[in-house]
Formats: structure tokens, C-alpha cells, sequence
């Protein structure tokens, strides 16, 4: 019986080996004959899209938005930073200017930061603010992007209240909105009916030039000077300190950063005042026409007064000549 069981096993040893080979061959055949040039086509109706199926975006995912893109929320808070930081200089002006140019689909939320700013920030800072409208107005118009323009003409009148309030806390504002104004004006931004109404409101609010919030205080007491003989001189923050009704006076730090914008300016306006306008070769004759008044009887009289003076001017000089050449004649 052992010898049966031992020749089965070998036996189904040699069947296994057979199949194994012939099964190799058969591969290796029909490898042979497969033909790359045939052209197999697969039926994809039955295939699904996965890429079609949109995926829900868990948070773990990098954002979908384009490279580069900042919400409008952002847009906002970094704009609001570059009208904090103005300052005398062109540079910074130049450079909050050009950001809302380049985020100009996002005008109205940007304006709108713009009045926020004036009606939140310290007075020395809404100057600057108001200069930067200027700044921001003749961009807009060099890029074709009108709409801060027109913001702007539509909110002048809460501009100027929040630069130079009616309480009088922007007493010392009032000579700043007048020059941005009649720079605005000169540049055909705003018409100058709504420049001289806006004046006449200036003047009311600008009739108290001894309480200016950027006055010298009235006595030594009032303003911690640092570094003086005799010990600690009485300094307290006179931000929040009223004097004369409703004016606001600043501390000695503001005081003295508004008197350095206020040189900063001057000296750049010295750099430039010696300019000649390029536009328009008449415009001397412009102003003198502007001046002139019209002409009258009097222009007539005045005329033929001149003209006898010049025949008898003429008729003197021609006598003497005349008696000259004949001296020398003889």
C-alpha cells in the first residue's frame, strides 16, 4: 500500500508540472501575436466622472480662491492700516492711493473706510486723511476709475464735518480743508458753487482764532516739557481736556507732530511754487482779462488824454531834431 500511495503523489506531481508549463506556453503565444497597430476602443458611457463630483471643502484643503486674492474683509483692514499711518510725506499718500486703485471693485467698501477713518481718528490724522483725498482723486482720474470722484463730490459735505467738526474740536483743520478744497476745485473735481457754500460754513466755524485745539497753552503749568530746572513741571494729556467751550486741546506730542507735517508741507510747496502751468499759453492773458473791467466813457477820455500827450511828445522831439540837423548844417 505504501508503494501505491508514493507512485500517486509523484504522479500528481508530474500532472501539476505539466499543466504549469503548458499554461506558460499558451501566455507565451498569444503574447507573440498580439499586435500593437490594432486599435482597441473602450466604451467610456458606463465609466462615472469623478472629477465632475464636487468635493466639499472640510478646512484641511488649500483655499480655492485665486492665487493672490484677499477677501474684502482683509481688503478693508489693511487699507484702514494705510490711512492710519499717513503722514506729510507724498510716499504715503501715494502709496494708500495706489492700493485702492489696484482694489478698485471694492470702491464703495474702501470709501466707506475713508469716512470711518475721518470720524474716528485724532485731528492731526484727519488732516492728513484730507490731503490723501486729493491724492486719491487725481489717481482715480489718471486710471479712468471716476467712481472715487463721485463718491467723493457726494460725501464732501460729511468729509468736511468730520475733518473740521461745528463743536469747533477741528478749529485748526478749518485752513486745511480750504486748501484741499480750492485744490480740488482748481482741478475741476468739485464745482466752485459747492466750494464757496462749503466756505461759507468754514467761516463760521473758524471765527474763534484764539481757541484753536493747536494753540500754546496759556501757562507753563499746562504742558509736561521734560528736562526743566527745578524738578517734574505738571504735564496732563490735554486730549481729553476742554477749554474754551468746546475746543479740544492736544498734548505737547501731537502739538509738536503737527507742526513738523505742517514744515514738511511748506517746504515740498516751496519746490514747486516757482512751477509754470504747461496747460494753455494764455493764461496771463486770461487773468488780465478776468480783472479788467469794462469799458466806459471815462476808458474814452482817459484815451484822448493820452493821445494829445503823445502828438505834443512828438511834435517836441521833432522840433529839437529838426533844430539839431540844422545847428549842425550851419
Amino acid at each position: 500500500m505504501s508503494s501505491r500511495g508514493g507512485r500517486r503523489d509523484g504522479l500528481d506531481q508530474r500532472l501539476q508540472s505539466s499543466d504549469l508549463a503548458a499554461s506558460s506556453k499558451t501566455f507565451t503565444q498569444s503574447s507573440d501575436s498580439f499586435s500593437p497597430d490594432i486599435d482597441i476602443q473602450y466604451d467610456s458611457s458606463s465609466v462615472d466622472n469623478t472629477a465632475s463630483i464636487p468635493i466639499p471643502d472640510r478646512g484641511h484643503g488649500k483655499p480655492t480662491t485665486k492665487k493672490g486674492a484677499m477677501d474684502p474683509f482683509e481688503v478693508r483692514v489693511r487699507f484702514t492700516q494705510h490711512l492710519q499711518h499717513l503722514n506729510a510725506s507724498v510716499t504715503s499718500a501715494n502709496k494708500a492711493a495706489q492700493y485702492a486703485i489696484k482694489y478698485r471693485d471694492m470702491d464703495e467698501d474702501l470709501h466707506s473706510c475713508i469716512l470711518e477713518q475721518l470720524e474716528r481718528n485724532s485731528m492731526n490724522n484727519r488732516a492728513n486723511i484730507m490731503y490723501f483725498i486729493e491724492h486719491l482723486c487725481d489717481m482715480a482720474a489718471r486710471e479712468n476709475h471716476h467712481d472715487y470722484v463721485r463718491m467723493m463730490q457726494r460725501d464732501i459735505l460729511r468729509v468736511v464735518d468730520a475733518v473740521a467738526p461745528e463743536d469747533g474740536s477741528g478749529a485748526a483743520n478749518v485752513k486745511v480743508v480750504r486748501k484741499v478744497l480750492q485744490g480740488l476745485q482748481a482741478k475741476q473735481f468739485l464745482l466752485a458753487q459747492t466750494v464757496s457754500e462749503i466756505e461759507e460754513c468754514l467761516k463760521e466755524r473758524d471765527t474763534l482764532p484764539d481757541a484753536v485745539a493747536l494753540s500754546s497753552p496759556l501757562n507753563g503749568d499746562d504742558v509736561d516739557m521734560g528736562g526743566t530746572d527745578g524738578g517734574s513741571v505738571k504735564g496732563t494729556p490735554r486730549e481729553k481736556t476742554k477749554t474754551n467751550g468746546n475746543y479740544v486741546r492736544l498734548d505737547k506730542k501731537q502739538i509738536e507732530q503737527r507742526i513738523e507735517e505742517d514744515r514738511e508741507r511748506h517746504k515740498r510747496l516751496r519746490e514747486h511754487i516757482w512751477a509754470v502751468p504747461t496747460k494753455g499759453d494764455d493764461a496771463e492773458f486770461d487773468k488780465l482779462w478776468d480783472e479788467t473791467s469794462e469799458l466806459g466813457e471815462d476808458d474814452f477820455i482817459l484815451y484822448e488824454e493820452e493821445a494829445v500827450e503823445r502828438k505834443e511828445a512828438g511834435t517836441e522831439w521833432k522840433d529839437e531834431h529838426s533844430n539839431k540837423a540844422t545847428g549842425n548844417g550851419e
